[in-house]
């Protein structure tokens, strides 16, 4: 375990979190509303599951493996295993930071830093409950297609290397605790009382529901007190409700949560069973205008004057990229998922804790070394590429062959980029 001065390479491990969220099968809900179904624009969201038929069962065994294999525990509790040893485990490691009860040994000008650093950085949500919570077939399309579903959550879910089979092995392990919805009442829901419903029950101060009419409150997470910060920034998007509960269970979540998930933050809120059932026929059957798309952002082009690796080092390498790619020998051990492996990813040993390490680059799939200066088919450096394909996964238009960087964590901007195309443009000088 890392303490005092040691910890200055290795903190923040920037946590990657699991954003659950994605489009899938449209459920029926009993409303006096006809139900209407807008598809979003490809760059919005990802697209449905390909079959929109019942969700069939994977290997729940091998999904556990699958799990372990790609150590869900860093960042989530509730995954049936226990967390990662504290130097490891990206959210609770944050979490002692802000609480001031990691790096007692060290300067209180660093601890100082590091808490400026990972206050973004220290809520992942809890896997716990979610066969009584989610629908399989959600949980295997966003493993496989992960995207943004808490949209004031600074970290998202990382592109795992994930196959369709894996992703099945992995959703019927994570949803096993799965027990059939009791059946709904005939309460025919009013969407109307349901909006009226979320507007006086303050549900805009935690969560955001894109694609209706603004709410009159909006979550704030820099408003929120050390007590309901987690709540903030984990409440998802209730645009995506629909496609992550079916009607019977997101009636009985409106009514317990706790009952159901016991460490959520989500309250009750006294609900009558006809409420619920007009909140479900409002979150399920409202008409949902397409999400505008995220553009990718321009390519800057290369600086005219001088770019040395000291810059790159302090405005990017620095910044993000040796938190996951530093030097294990100096580390304990773990050189972070980008280093000695993590994530299902084997170790790469790539180093950007220092110039030569950067030189050095990271080992391929063929077991051998190479450059990440070294071009792709379109002339553009590896590392250049790897930054450029995290934008466009942002923008709903992930690159098959490249995994872009930041693992889900937010791009690097066009400036930051273009600092780093320069210094490669110029011959890398120290």
């Amino acid at each position: 375990m890392m303490r005092g001065g040691r910890l200055l390479a290795r903190l923040p491990l920037l946590a990657m979190v699991v954003a659950l969220g994605c489009k899938t099968e449209r459920h029926p809900v009993p409303s006096p509303e006809p139900s209407a179904e807008v598809t979003p624009p490809p760059s919005a969201a990802p697209p449905p599951v390909a079959a929109k038929v019942a969700f069939v069962p994977g290997d729940a065994a091998h999904g556990k493996k699958l799990v372990e294999k790609f150590e869900c525990s860093r960042c989530h509790m509730g995954t049936g295993f226990e967390p990662a040893r504290l130097d490891q485990n990206c959210v609770t490691c944050h979490q002692e930071i802000m609480a001031g009860t990691f790096g007692r040994n060290a300067p209180a000008t660093e601890r100082a830093r590091w808490k400026k650093t990972v206050a973004d950085y220290q809520d992942a949500p809890s896997l716990a409950a979610m066969g009584d919570r989610l629908e399989p077939e959600w949980v295997m399309a966003y493993i496989l297609e992960p995207h943004d579903v808490r949209p004031t959550l600074v970290p998202s879910m990382p592109r795992l290397d994930v196959t369709e089979k894996q992703a099945r092995d992995m959703a019927t392990y994570l949803t096993a605790n799965r027990k059939p919805a009791k059946k709904i009442s005939p309460i025919k829901g009013d969407a109307k009382k349901g909006r009226r419903l979320l507007e006086d029950k303050s549900c805009g101060s935690c969560h955001l529901f894109t694609g209706v009419p603004d709410l009159p409150m909006k979550p704030d997470p820099k408003e929120a007190t050390k007590e309901t910060r987690a709540g903030t920034v984990l409440a998802p998007d209730l645009r995506y409700a629909r496609d992550r509960y079916s009607p019977a269970n997101m009636v009985r979540w409106l009514l317990d949560p706790k009952s159901i998930k016991p460490d959520t933050n989500m309250p009750a809120h006294s609900l009558t069973q006809a409420d619920a059932m007009s909140l479900t026929a409002y979150l399920v059957e409202t008409k949902l205008a397409p999400l505008p798309p995220k553009p990718i952002p321009k390519r800057l082009p290369v600086l005219d004057r001088k770019v040395k690796y000291e810059e790159v080092d302090e405005k990017v390498f620095h910044v993000t990229c040796r938190h996951c790619h530093a030097d294990p020998d100096a580390l304990m051990g773990d050189g972070g998922p980008g280093n000695t492996g993590g994530f299902g990813f084997p170790p790469r040993k790539l180093d950007f804790s220092t110039y030569r390490g950067t030189m050095a680059g990271y080992v391929a799939k063929d077991g051998e070394r190479h450059s990440v200066f070294e071009k792709m088919k379109d002339g553009t450096p590896r590392l250049v590429a790897s930054l450029l394909a995290r934008q466009a996964e942002e923008a709903g238009k992930p690159i098959p062959d490249i995994r872009g960087m930041p693992l889900g964590l937010p791009a690097a901007t066009p400036e930051q980029i273009q600092i780093v195309e320069t210094w490669i443009a110029q011959g890398r000088p120290r």
